[in-house]
């Protein structure tokens, strides 16, 4: 397990692993979305039920970040990794298994707990190797697998519900768990070295966790990229049945629609990464979340004036709406990302464990909200939509007008030899 005395080698050669391990999130809950309608019925679940498996994942997957990131920080980032891909694919095919609502449940969280090693860890690596402008311009390299995985998983789940039922959805998580293991065993280079590895306890891990909280900065950041994320995730849980059962489209419909807004979420990361050393981070974040809240207020606006059958855009004025609440993402999370894990290279795992925490906490908390309403309306979706977009450019406007340097002097960080 060496460590690369070459940065910028290092980092181009660890592009594939990092993309598979950034694509567990997405791929985890996006997936199994088309088959929530079947799932329902087979388990005898309410709508509601089925979207809490999603929150269960998020839970797991922010609970799971909290243990994984001072891990890593203690003892390197290869070994979490392994642990947590094998306990990923053990979990998946318990899913597959589940009987009922209730152990599918449970299993979830124990998926969300394993997969979340995959992110946390694959931020903690971009912060070891970059700073400033490079870490954004790499990190926005990422999220291109961020929007490519919610293109490609529905389209993947949908074919999957014609070979077989929503279990062989989750068996080909176990495949996809048992790939991403055999790529970290044999690909994956450790970035941390022996001598900046933290070596305190639960106690220090605790300290340095309360120290983060208190810092202003972080906090807006990772507060309201929080709310950002939450407002995608409650579009994650809601517009399948939004789609296909209020507006009643098919479930091939509803993976293009949901993959066009995945396209934004892809172009907008890589004008970011065009932007960053021309505009200031902090700029392209509020810029970001403004466009967001835009079409948070579009959609409620929309459920709210121009229900099903009443003769205005419908269905496609919710997808101009999500559009850009998706794509507003591109913009506004690398940057996010950079200068909350800007002063906190010694503890990158912690940090980045903390601000994922957040981010899927809330997530987690918003997505049955949606379906407080049941499967028949697209009002509480707009609603919850509207709150946290413009919840998150009220907390992100709190950041001061510190910014890492947009300039291209910014340099790779360079792990000791």
């Amino acid at each position: 397990m060496g460590v690369s005395t070459s940065p910028r080698t290092h980092g181009r050669a660890m592009v594939p692993v990092l993309a598979g391990l950034t694509a567990i999130g997405p791929a985890t809950s996006d997936i199994y979305l088309p088959a929530f309608p079947e799932m329902a019925r087979d388990l005898a679940a309410s709508a509601s039920e089925i979207q809490l498996t999603l929150t269960a994942s998020f839970v797991g997957l922010g609970v799971g970040q909290l243990l994984v990131g001072p891990l890593s920080d203690r003892y390197g980032r290869k070994l979490p990794l392994v642990v947590g891909m094998t306990l990923f694919c053990l979990s998946s095919l318990l899913c597959a298994l589940a009987p009922s609502a209730e152990l599918l449940l449970v299993f979830r969280v124990v998926q969300g707990l394993a997969g979340s090693a995959g992110l946390v860890i694959s931020r903690a690596v971009v912060r070891d190797l970059y700073s400033g402008v490079q870490f954004t311009r790499f990190f926005a390299r990422l999220m291109l697998v961020f929007g490519v995985a919610p293109i490609v998983a529905p389209l993947i789940g949908t074919g999957l519900l014609k070979l077989g039922d929503w279990r062989t959805v989750f068996l080909a998580l176990t495949v996809f768990g048992a790939l991403l293991l055999l790529s970290v065993v044999f690909f994956f280079r450790e970035t941390l070295p022996a001598d900046r590895r933290t070596r305190g306890g639960l106690a220090a891990t605790g300290r340095t966790m309360g120290a983060l909280l208190r810092e202003r900065d972080f906090l807006a950041y990772a507060v309201g990229s929080a709310l950002a994320f939450a407002a995608m995730f409650s579009y994650i849980g809601g517009f399948s049945f939004v789609a296909q059962e209020v507006h009643g489209t098919s479930s091939t419909v509803f993976a293009i629609l949901f993959g066009v807004n995945a396209a934004g979420l892809i172009g907008a990361g890589q004008l970011a990464a065009r932007l960053a050393e021309r505009v200031p981070q902090r700029r392209l974040v509020l810029i970001g979340s403004a466009l967001q809240a835009a079409g948070g207020v579009l959609l409620v606006a929309l459920v709210l004036l121009d229900p099903p059958g009443g003769g205005g855009p419908g269905l496609a004025g919710v997808e101009v709406a999500l559009f850009l609440v998706v794509a507003a993402l591109g913009l506004l999370v690398p940057s996010a990302t950079a200068l909350a894990l800007a002063d906190h290279h010694a503890v990158a795992g912690t940090a980045a464990a903390v601000m994922g925490t957040i981010q899927l906490v809330v997530g987690a908390l918003a997505a049955p909200l949606v379906g407080l309403g049941g499967s028949g309306t697209a009002v509480p979706l707009g609603i919850v939509v509207a709150v946290l977009t413009v919840g998150g450019l009220a907390a992100l406007s709190r950041s001061s007008n510190a910014a890492v340097p947009t300039t291209a002097k910014d340099e790779v960080v360079a792990p000791p030899a």
